[in-house]
């Protein structure tokens, strides 16, 4: 059962991935039955996202992905419940230190000054979660050192 209009909402792009989806989900559904076990054919769809092996971990500190979040730069190379459009801010007079955790007693990464760019991409409580740019570095630093541009 499709999503009424009013409660589903898709830009051209999404629509568009969605339709070519459906696409190949159709012309797999109509060849599978006959095609599994003659000829040797691999009828599965195939996306991005494989069970490969073991993945190198991924350094927090450098690449802007939690296990439940990650930069939108990052649709297609990581898969996570949610990306994050980065939401630009600035570092107020006096600076900011940068975390590896939201508390106070975490390692310090580095000295944010004023007028650094900051993207933010999740906010909770007194801290925001975020990166320099999409290579890093990326943690923690008190939301409330951070204004929007002007």
């Amino acid at each position: 059962m499709a999503c009424p209009p009013a409660l589903h909402s898709l830009s051209a792009a999404a629509t568009g991935q969605q339709r070519q989806c459906e696409r190949r989900l159709s012309q797999t559904d109509d060849t599978t039955s006959d095609s599994i076990g003659t000829g040797g054919e691999d009828t599965h769809v195939h996306g991005p996202y494989t069970l490969s092996g073991p993945q190198a971990r991924i350094d927090p500190r450098r690449v802007p992905l939690r296990g439940d979040l990650a930069h939108v730069g990052l649709v297609g190379k990581h898969f996570v419940p949610h990306y994050a459009v980065p939401q630009p801010r600035t570092v107020m007079p006096g600076g900011a230190a940068l975390l590896t955790d939201p508390r106070e007693d975490a390692e310090e990464l580095c000295t944010l000054m004023e007028g650094d760019s900051f993207e933010v991409l999740d906010v909770a409580g007194k801290w925001a979660w975020g990166c320099l740019s999409l290579e890093g570095p990326v943690g923690y630093l008190r939301a409330d050192r951070l204004e929007a541009l002007a």
